[in-house]
């Protein structure tokens, strides 16, 4: 067994043919990506050394898609980091 320093070593295989190829999950190109794909997450983690949020999930949306996203997000109790400066 050699050491592992985490995320680096784990491997996900490649998207299906047909889904997102930045989550690989089946979704319109223009809703946001699957914050909660395995595969988005250990790609994003690679990349940036965390973990993405719901606001990188939808960071490539255009602002409406984004603001009704939030609502439905709100809907199900989930606060983004927009909503919660966006609050007094």
């Amino acid at each position: 067994m050699r050491p592992s320093d985490g995320m680096e070593e784990i491997r996900i295989t490649a998207p299906t043919p047909g889904t997102c190829p930045v989550c690989a999950s089946r979704h319109d190109r223009r809703d946001p990506h699957d914050r909660d794909s395995l595969y988005y997450q250990n790609r994003f983690y690679k990349k940036h050394k965390r973990f993405p949020t719901w606001e990188d999930a939808m960071s490539h949306c255009d602002a409406m898609t984004q603001a009704a996203f939030r609502e439905k997000l709100k809907k199900q109790g989930i606060i983004t980091e927009t909503q919660i400066k966006e609050e007094p």
